[in-house]
């Protein structure tokens, strides 16, 4: 019957062969001489050894489980120890070694182990610059002036979106208040963005970030209810945030650092947006509002695509466009 012990329990040691000898010498006993002693040693030296345990394969505890299950099932026996330095470990007896190291490589073959995920890359992107150029080209032409009142029609008025003017929700986040706003959600926009982008394309989710982040001003217009104006993009940045923060969050290893550790990208991101959301002249409920909404967007994308990256297709240009006409449709309406 194969042996299979616990990674926590060690085996019994051996017991010494020569404490047997003494303990069966009685008092009475006449000694050996040195030369049969010597003799005595030569002959013990001749029997076979126990074979000691040999160490075949050493790592986490999810690839020992799995490599301890394959030996269990071809009945090679075999021992489990948690090593001082973190990894897991396998030990099998030397005759079971070719055995043993056999069965894990086939096992390893058939089932070839993913490589785990990495934190994603500081990398400039162009993905961003086309979900970027809606607020940075309406913000110019509401600097120009060349459409007078183009500032008065689309911000959103907390009054003006209750009666009815749902569409605020949509065109305040392409308006901006000077150089310095608009400068500072496109830097930081670029940023959280390009990151995404290296999970997934772009295409696939800002849709569903520029929905939620009209839906969270229509909130702020619900909960102030009046004698309340904001524009800017900051919604929609602070919506990204969240989403990416639970994208990362979905892809954490349960069996990594305990499952606290899981929810590092979540505080992580609950702490950027604290930091950047907080100021003299933001809108802490759009932030807030946009932080949540955009939580839920990160579960949008199956985990699949995620870790494994979902390359862009020419589906994708079904959801640029898509994008595109969200601001068009608000801008419509502002302008009827």
């Amino acid at each position: 019957m194969p042996r299979f012990m616990s990674p926590m329990i060690r085996r019994s040691p051996v017991t010494d062969k020569l404490d047997e000898e003494s303990r069966a010498i009685g008092p009475n006993a006449i000694l050996p001489t040195n030369q049969e002693s010597a003799q005595s040693s030569i002959e013990q030296n001749d029997e076979p050894e126990t074979p000691p345990d040999i160490r075949i394969s050493e790592g986490g505890y999810k690839q020992i489980r799995d490599e301890s299950l394959v030996l269990l099932s071809q009945g090679i026996s075999h021992r489990l120890e948690h090593s001082p330095d973190g990894p897991f470990q396998i030990f099998v007896d030397l005759d079971d070694q070719k055995r043993a190291r056999f069965q894990i490589r086939l096992y390893h073959r058939e089932n070839p182990p993913r490589e785990p995920t990495e934190p994603l890359p500081l990398k400039a992107s162009l993905q961003p610059i086309w979900v970027l150029l809606v607020p940075a080209a309406v913000t110019l032409v509401q600097f120009s002036g060349f459409i007078p009142g183009i500032e008065g029609e689309g911000l959103s008025d907390a009054d003006k979106v209750l009666n009815g003017q749902w569409w605020r929700c949509i065109t305040a986040l392409t308006l901006h208040g000077d150089s310095r706003h608009l400068g500072g959600n496109l830097l930081t926009g670029y940023l959280v963005l390009s990151m995404m982008s290296y999970r997934i394309s772009l295409a696939k989710v800002v849709p569903f970030l520029a929905v939620s982040s009209a839906l969270a001003n229509f909130c702020v217009a619900a909960t102030v209810q009046s004698n309340f104006r904001s524009l800017g993009f900051s919604t929609f940045v602070f919506a990204a945030i969240g989403a990416l923060s639970v994208m990362e969050f979905r892809l954490m290893p349960k069996e990594s650092h305990g499952l606290l550790r899981r929810f590092a990208p979540l505080c992580g991101a609950a702490s950027l947006a604290t930091f950047v959301g907080l100021g003299e002249h933001a809108d802490i409920l759009a932030h807030l509002y946009g932080f949540i909404a955009g939580l839920l967007c990160g579960f949008i994308p199956s985990k699949k695509s995620l870790r494994w990256g979902a390359p862009v297709a020419a589906s994708d240009i079904f959801w640029v466009i898509a994008y595109y006409a969200i601001f068009a449709i608000g801008w419509a309406f502002a302008h009827q």
